[in-house]
């Protein structure tokens, strides 16, 4: 990792869909903590809990397969089951037994599964906006993922015009020009392009239905927070979810939309720390 105003993956993967590109931040012999990202993101949105942890944690950031800095191929499995895989893989790779996992969006699927699906093991889980419960996707994302040959063919230009206003809108405060260049710059190139359809058309609910009746059964304590302005999942799913996990924690976080890490990195980072901090 480089200094502050860049965030470089500096570390590969082997993956079973696609090289993976990592990097580890903190102590070596501090508290392991797993960063997860949803879509249509990357590990940059969490630049900055990182850099906060990394004081009292071991800090492990990755781009999934098929996003950010990650190998992007034609005929890639970027599915959420892929992803989980992906996952209990690479915790095994970094030899962590029962890690700390905080995850955005579908990566609180993607976490999910790994733990009930791969017999992955966390001793905590934080979920943030979690795609978790059914119904999900909004109104663009499926037409998106319904017609992804159609919007394939756009020419750039109006590619990248279509992605910046999608990622825009995962924010209620507004996203500052430089962080929404650095979100949409992967989904631009001639990789990314066809990457950022093919991800949609891969998603489906049937990822989440598999699991949606096993919550009862997740193991670690957990966390949940919810940007209260989230338009992309309203916030009732976070109360809905809470019900269905025991013991879980339910955090609102007033002000923020879907993309909380960008809307109130402060009071988002002084949760998980809280959290992370928890004796038991």
């Amino acid at each position: 990792m480089t200094n502050d105003g860049d965030w470089t993956l500096d570390q590969t993967f082997a993956g079973p869909t696609g090289t993976v590109r990592w990097s580890a931040l903190g102590p070596e012999d501090a508290p392991p903590v797993v960063l997860v990202h949803g879509t249509p993101f990357s590990s940059y949105v969490w630049r900055g809990v990182a850099r906060a942890l990394c004081r009292d944690h071991r800090v492990y950031v990755w781009d999934l397969p098929g996003y950010g800095t990650s190998q992007m191929r034609s005929g890639q499995d970027v599915t959420l089951a892929a992803q989980a895989r992906v996952l209990t893989e690479l915790l095994a790779h970094w030899e962590l037994d029962e890690p700390a996992v905080v995850a955005h969006d579908f990566g609180g699927c993607v976490s999910l599964r790994a733990h009930l699906l791969h017999g992955a093991r966390y001793g905590r889980l934080a979920v943030v906006d979690p795609v978790a419960l059914a119904p999900w996707g909004s109104p663009t994302y499926r037409l998106l993922g319904a017609n992804a040959d159609v919007f394939n063919q756009l020419p750039p230009a109006l590619h990248e015009a279509l992605v910046r206003e999608y990622v825009a809108s995962a924010s209620h405060r507004g996203l500052h020009p430089a962080v929404l260049d650095r979100l949409v710059e992967p989904w631009c190139t001639e990789e990314g392009r066809p990457a950022f359809y093919r991800q949609i058309e891969q998603n489906d609910q049937r990822y989440t239905d598999e699991i949606q009746g096993r919550y009862g059964e997740v193991a670690p304590p957990v966390l949940i927070c919810w940007g209260t302005e989230d338009t992309w999942i309203p916030v009732e799913r976070g109360h809905e979810l809470a019900e269905l996990i025991p013991g879980a924690e339910l955090r609102l976080i007033e002000g923020a939309g879907h993309l909380v890490q960008e809307d109130a990195p402060a009071e988002l980072t002084a949760e998980l720390l809280r959290f992370l901090r928890t004796d038991g």
